[in-house]
């Protein structure tokens, strides 16, 4: 047994690099790989179920090894019992392989990244990139997010307009500083005289939710409550309509389009990379938001609506045309773009940012 017949069907789905939810459901979806039980005891769970054994390792107790079983959807099992309070690092063997936990919640930047060729990084000034931390009303815990300031940001008095910019579904929030290489082109961008200066947001728009869907409309009530709040006590910004944006690929589209058109009054310009409305119910969804009632504030609202694809390879193709279809109807006046024919990937929204941060509060 080798770790792609093993791994394969549980791990990598786990790595959805965008728009996973077109696929079939399994039960590693919606799987809590580490569940922390009312008496204290630790549940761990990985879903594997082509491999023939697994364990987990790390800084737990030897002296009580976590025994699995396998349930028959193919997910492993294992109880840790008498684990005190602290921080613990862990791995899943699976089949004798080291595997990092898919489902943990920076199971993204677990991933190795390739450049070849160039790449992105340039002898510029460069921005400064943090890690914060703010409390989300909204779903009651502690989230994280990226912000991109640009270089001189620290020594200027200068206030900037923001764009809010999203990762698609599995990943998080340092997806698009990562792979997404989004600081280093903006500093590019800046350095070339082709943006003006703004600052950029990247927050975390996974959320544990029994339902994959479900994350979207709490990502929306996020946005509003507390990460817009949280950038404006924060930072310098030009905290109106006109100098905010909004922009999301795959997953992060819907919930930009949640979001954005839930809220038009908030922001000047959007982007929907590689996406549409919900896929399967995008009638039901069109209808839900009244989409017909609304398209004239979106109108009056958007000074710039784009919606982007990677070509028909995107597999978000056919639900965007859906999607396009709708808003034809309904009046919304928007702006499409295909800029890289490179499917659904990030050498299509790497592009997409290239093309279209320079458009941004002009």
């Amino acid at each position: 047994m080798t770790l792609a017949s093993a791994v394969l069907l549980g791990t990598v789905l786990a790595f959805p690099l965008g728009a996973q939810w077109f696929r079939q459901p399994t039960p590693n979806d919606t799987l809590k790989s580490v569940r922390v039980l009312p008496d204290g005891n630790v549940l761990f769970q990985i879903y594997a179920p082509s491999a023939s054994s697994v364990a987990v390792v790390g800084d737990l107790p030897w002296d009580k090894p976590v025994k699995f079983e396998k349930a028959e959807n193919g997910v492993w099992k294992g109880l840790c019992e008498g684990l005190g309070d602290g921080c613990f690092r862990y791995s899943f063997m699976v089949d004798g392989v080291r595997v990092q936990d898919p489902k943990a919640p920076l199971s993204a930047e677990q991933a190795s990244v390739l450049t070849k060729g160039e790449g992105y990084v340039k002898d510029v000034p460069h921005g400064a990139l943090a890690q914060r931390w703010y409390w989300s009303s909204t779903l009651g815990e502690l989230r994280r997010m990226h912000v991109w300031t640009p270089a001189g940001y620290e020594k200027s008095a200068e206030k900037l307009p923001v764009l809010y910019l999203i990762h698609g579904g599995g990943d998080n929030d340092a997806s698009w500083p990562g792979v997404g290489a989004a600081g280093w082109i903006l500093d590019n961008l800046l350095a070339e005289g082709k943006m003006v200066p703004m600052i950029v947001v990247m927050p975390n728009g996974t959320i544990q939710t029994s339902d994959m869907m479900g994350e979207v409309p709490l990502f929306g009530r996020d946005m509003v409550a507390d990460i817009i709040p949280f950038v404006e006590a924060n930072y310098r910004v030009i905290a109106d309509q006109a100098h905010r944006a909004m922009a999301g690929l795959s997953m992060g589209g819907m919930e930009t389009i949640e979001t954005a058109f839930k809220h038009p009054e908030l922001f000047s310009h959007v982007w929907v990379l590689s996406s549409s409305f919900s896929p399967g119910k995008q009638k039901e969804y069109v209808a839900d938001i009244k989409l017909n009632e609304i398209a004239p504030a979106l109108n009056r609202n958007f000074k710039a609506l784009y919606f982007t694809q990677g070509g028909p390879a995107d597999i978000a193709y056919k639900n965007c045309q859906e999607a396009l279809g709708y808003l034809k109807d309904a009046g919304v006046k928007y702006q499409y773009l295909e800029n890289a024919q490179a499917g659904h990937s990030w050498t299509t929204w790497r592009a997409d940012l290239q093309v279209l941060a320079p458009t941004l509060f002009r």
